[in-house]
């Protein structure tokens, strides 16, 4: 490719402008209102997810959440980008993605809850299980995508990670090898402004991270994270792109992490209300709705079912994390090698003699142990 078709756009993407109006694109054609309707749906549940996860935090039941709440028309349209046999690798704050692609939300909360890493199959919807390091499921993206086109495989894998993750070393050997090796892999950063309390400005001096891409060799574009219609286009294209051999893509989306990095973060103490509430305008729910209604295709019917849908994941999420784990120590033995080790049997023999112990040695009264 020449050097001029491999650097982003100067203004980002954008199909569905904040006020809901229709934006025409030489390149990018906006998709049809049946998808659209797909993507809002998405949205409702995504913002129920959200919302009900905060209020788990706040109860106990869940040990930690990092909201995606103001990114979420990145969280559906990657979801409804990917095709059925393709695959995703998320981070820790891709929730209402994972939940999205197909994974029971109660399973999808099981690695927050604490109990598990992952809390789900992860063959079963194609769904790599999510990271809290920054940058390390690139590698593990790009050595997937890269094998299973070894494989003869037609599938293309789609990379989340954020801002943050960008500065990181995994970030630049990933995308080295995948560009160099031509894997069908498509990088998409959700530039939310902050890692944790660090802004963009201290992050790159770069006019853009999608101008990162070029340094590779291989494209990079910008979007405008909070417009749906904006996201499936442009990760279509590149997963189009990936899908007939041309390689890999880097897609900056803009948008904004309008809560607190996780609910053990003050973000008052590194950013503005002001600057907060200046995004609330920009909400991706309120965009989608205003061009559907305003189309004549988002009907009071239709509003009530998709609000129905996202209070049932809701009580779904509330029914299975109010209920107590009936945890097996053995676990902790049982699945890190699929035989296991002398060492570990070993281990595991320490830890049942001590319980029996403490099982044994338990006050004891007529109705039972105490």
């Amino acid at each position: 490719m020449l050097h001029e078709e491999l650097l982003p756009r100067d203004v980002a993407v954008q199909l569905i402008d904040p006020e809901g109006t229709a934006v025409d694109d030489a390149r990018y054609a906006r998709p049809d209102t049946d998808r659209l309707l797909a993507a809002y749906r998405g949205l409702v549940e995504g913002r129920r997810i959200n919302d009900q996860a905060g209020a788990l935090v706040r109860q106990g039941r869940l040990a930690v959440y990092p909201s995606s709440h103001g990114q979420e028309a990145c969280q559906i349209g990657v979801a409804l980008a990917l095709g059925s046999e393709d695959w995703l690798f998320p981070t820790y704050r891709d929730s209402v993605a994972v939940i999205a692609r197909g994974v029971d939300p109660a399973e999808a909360m099981v690695l927050l809850k604490g109990d598990w890493h992952s809390g789900y199959d992860v063959r079963a919807n194609r769904v790599a299980p999510q990271a809290t390091p920054l940058a390390t499921q690139l590698l593990h993206a790009v050595g997937f995508a890269y094998a299973a086109r070894r494989r003869g495989e037609d599938t293309v894998v789609v990379a989340l990670c954020g801002d943050g993750a960008t500065s990181e070393g995994d970030f630049h050997e990933a995308m080295n090898f995948a560009a160099v090796f031509h894997v069908p892999v498509v990088f998409f950063v959700q530039n939310n402004e902050f890692a944790i309390s660090v802004p963009l400005s201290r992050q790159t001096a770069a006019p853009s991270l999608a101008h990162k891409a070029i340094g590779y060799g291989m494209p990079g574009q910008r979007v405008d994270g909070n417009d749906v219609a904006g996201v499936l286009a442009v990760l279509g294209d590149a997963i189009d792109r990936a899908r007939t051999g041309d390689g890999p893509t880097l897609i900056e989306a803009h948008t904004y992490r309008m809560q607190a990095h996780t609910n053990a973060d003050d973000d008052t103490r590194y950013r503005a209300r002001d600057e907060v509430r200046a995004w609330v305008e920009r909400d991706p729910l309120t965009r989608l709705r205003a061009h559907l209604v305003d189309a004549g295709a988002l009907t009071p019917e239709l509003e009530a079912e998709y609000a129905a849908g996202a209070e049932t994941i809701a009580a779904a999420m509330r029914e299975a994390l109010n209920t107590d784990a009936d945890l097996d120590p053995e676990d902790l033995f049982r699945f890190v090698t699929s035989t296991r080790s002398p060492q570990l049997q070993e281990q595991w023999q320490l830890l049942r003699d001590e319980i029996d112990r403490e099982t044994s040695a338990a006050p004891q009264t007529a109705g039972g142990t105490r």
